[in-house]
């Protein structure tokens, strides 16, 4: 059965929550997001609807070209499942943006991780809670928590992630991320191969000066 990958892309954004919620959990990159491909063009997740204001939040399309997300930290993970996983992931993120106008961010439910508390609240999520529960029709997610108990470091931790990128938001390449996964886990690369990926990306910086 052909397989399909879907893309999480955790990230250190440096404000105030995120430095709160690093030094209450240990844990970096406390905020997640997901995406269906590797360019990371649509990224959604739960999070600020303006970054200049981090009381008003709710369901996001997230554009990591802008000022607030490009000098971030990150880490980014892709995931192989199937195409009936797939769609279903892509189906329950399609309910939620046809009625984004009724969700809002769970704050409350921070307080909830930290006292280990489920806190139930109707259309509200905060970043985990919702990629876990767009992950909750797949078997390979299985976190043996609730959605509002389920944090960053749980989805980092799932077991066939593979982590393809880590380092400043702005630098990411996909095809880069390829490359220097395949040499961190020992696989073999033809000189060829390597002579044309460093001539490609040599191009393209001088054609994007």
């Amino acid at each position: 059965m052909k397989e399909k990958t879907i893309y999480f892309l955790f990230t250190d954004t440096g404000t105030v929550l995120s430095r709160t919620i690093h030094y209450c959990m240990r844990t970096s990159y406390n905020h997640v997001s997901i995406s269906y491909d590797s360019t990371l063009k649509n990224v959604y997740s739960f999070g600020r609807k303006n970054p200049n204001n981090p009381f008003i939040g709710g369901f996001v399309k997230e554009d990591i070209q802008s000022e607030f997300f490009k000098k971030s930290e990150c880490a980014i993970y892709r995931y192989q499942l199937s195409e009936a996983e797939y769609q279903s992931i892509i189906r329950n993120i399609e309910e939620i943006e046809a009625r984004k106008q009724d969700y809002k961010y769970n704050f409350i439910g921070l307080f909830g991780i930290l006292l280990q508390i489920e806190i139930k609240r109707k259309n509200a999520f905060f970043c985990s809670q919702f990629v876990a529960t767009v992950l909750k029709d797949s078997e390979r997610f299985q976190f043996g928590k609730p959605a509002s108990l389920t944090t960053p470091a749980d989805l980092r931790m799932s077991e066939g992630m593979q982590l393809i990128y880590q380092g400043r938001l702005e630098d990411y390449q996909p095809e880069h991320a390829v490359e220097e996964r395949k040499l961190v886990i020992g696989e073999q690369i033809s000189p060829r191969q390597s002579f044309t990926f460093f001539i490609s990306n040599t191009v393209k910086r001088f054609v994007t000066k």
